[in-house]
């Protein structure tokens, strides 16, 4: 299943940015740069964005640590690499890994800040556990984890039909997730806070390690 996952995103890679800027308002990238914005990470600092897709957050992660930070995106897509590469070329300090979530490649405490952005809830299984203890692991003492997701519509039709894509992506576990968000985080950080950004629709849950 995980190799016709992987398939499934190495194709789609070659249309996903233009079907992202379709269905998405936030076409001035302000989601990101908030998201980027509230990491707790001086300049010189070191970021991981998990599950980075085309890359498209990195842009923003490197602004904020500066030329003398490190910026790091894992995907397990091929084709999404692929683009992000292409994307990232001019930033000599943002470097790109194939790998999966669930099993990083780096030491312990290896980054100051870890990143998720529209994509944790779409991990399958158990992944989303090893996951969250692979961040944990790498994340140096008192690191932050900022997960970007949208949040969970107000409007009980709306909410139907949201709790229903995600039921159709075969995320079904990302709906219990969903309903005890607060509570699985805590299981894993110190405090976890969720803050929502001007424009609504999306959230960030700042998790902080021990």
């Amino acid at each position: 299943m995980r190799s016709v996952r992987r398939a499934y995103y190495n194709q789609f890679s070659r249309f996903y940015d233009r079907f992202v800027a379709l269905h998405s308002r936030d076409t001035q990238g302000l989601a990101r740069k908030f998201l980027a914005d509230l990491l707790p990470v001086e300049g010189g600092g070191s970021v991981l964005d998990i599950c980075t897709g085309t890359a498209t957050l990195l842009s923003y992660l490197q602004a904020k640590v500066g030329r003398g930070g490190q910026v790091v995106g894992v995907d397990f897509s091929h084709g999404m690499l692929k683009v992000g590469r292409e994307k990232t070329r001019s930033l000599p300090n943002v470097h790109l890994v194939e790998a999966d979530a669930g099993r990083l490649p780096f030491v312990a405490g290896t980054f100051d800040a870890v990143t998720c952005s529209h994509a944790f809830y779409e991990l399958k299984g158990e992944t989303q556990h090893w996951a969250l203890r692979e961040i944990v692991r790498v994340l140096r003492p008192q690191g932050a984890f900022l997960m970007m997701e949208h949040d969970v519509p107000s409007n009980p039709f709306v909410r139907a039909l949201f709790y229903l894509r995600l039921t159709f992506m075969g995320a079904g576990r990302a709906i219990t997730f969903l309903r005890h968000e607060q509570d699985v985080l805590e299981g894993y950080f110190e405090s976890v806070e969720k803050v929502v950004p001007p424009a609504g629709r999306s959230k960030v849950m700042i998790c902080r390690k021990n």
